[in-house]
């Protein structure tokens, strides 16, 4: 056997491997990315949820922008306050207010309460259910129920309950992505302290919300006219003749008094 025949290529294996590392070292030196050395640090701050809510892609994406400057300390909706002051203090700023948010389902028309157009046998997905004939239920802008939202949680934080899905405020960490799910939308952030809310999304005219729900909005106004602090407000939707309005309730003024709730005739008005 020729020694020369084995050894030959195994030396040119060998020097081709030595040049072409030489030449990616030398590449990784003239095209070195320098990184901020806040990234890592504020990165080791977040919990590592991924979960989006911050309107970046993930932890990584959200710990260089706020290495950049480009958003705020207490961007994270997973970590709350006690994150915020630990990135405010690798980025040597403060930390500032960082209300606790939950998701709130502005919906109570379940099997009990909402009337049905027609039996729904197909795929539960409130997306695909959505696009038959807007759902079953008679209230278009209720919840379908079929769990889009639930799928979409990754904290276990809500749950369909007769028919209506119902947030567990203790488990939310105000993500969002219940919120993108909905193809009704009438899922929203609300701060967690502030308990007293309006449970209708209805977009219909008082006769016909009265029509199809037991518990809807009709928009009369008197929880308006009888709150002390003026924290309510009757907002005009649509185009309709005569115009649909529903409250709304302006959080920075409410004192959560529950005077709304025994103005409200229809029950629309919740203390959660």
């Amino acid at each position: 056997m020729d020694i020369n025949a084995i050894l030959f290529p195994i030396l040119v294996l060998g020097c081709m491997g030595v040049i072409f590392g030489a030449i990616l070292g030398f590449a990784s030196i003239i095209f070195r990315v320098e990184q901020d050395p806040k990234v890592p640090l504020v990165r080791e701050c977040l919990p590592g949820a991924n979960c989006g809510g911050c309107g970046f892609a993930g932890c990584d994406a959200l710990s260089e922008a706020i290495a950049k400057g480009e958003a705020p300390v207490n961007a994270c909706p997973v970590g709350g306050a006690a994150v915020a002051e630990k990135v405010a203090a690798v980025m040597g700023v403060e930390a500032g207010s960082s209300e606790k948010m939950t998701a709130f389902v502005k919906c109570q028309g379940d099997c009990d309460k909402a009337k049905s157009k027609f039996e729904y046998y197909g795929v539960d997905s409130c997306n695909f259910e959505a696009s038959v004939s807007g759902g079953h239920k008679a209230c278009a802008h209720g919840c379908i129920g079929d769990g889009s939202c639930v799928d979409a949680c990754a904290f276990d934080a809500i749950h369909v309950v007769n028919g209506v899905a119902v947030v567990d405020m203790e488990k939310c960490v105000a993500c969002g992505a219940c919120i993108k799910a909905c193809p009704k939308k009438l899922i929203e952030l609300v701060p967690y302290n502030k308990r007293v809310r309006v449970v209708c999304n209805s977009l219909d005219q008082a006769a016909a919300a009265m029509k199809v729900c037991d518990t809807s909005c009709i928009g009369c106004g008197k929880c308006a006219k009888g709150c002390p602090v003026e924290a309510i407000e009757m907002t005009t939707i649509g185009n309709l003749v005569p115009p649909a309005k529903i409250a709304k309730i302006d959080y920075s003024k409410c004192v959560q008094c529950g005077k709304c709730i025994k103005e409200c005739p229809r029950g629309a008005i919740l203390k959660v």
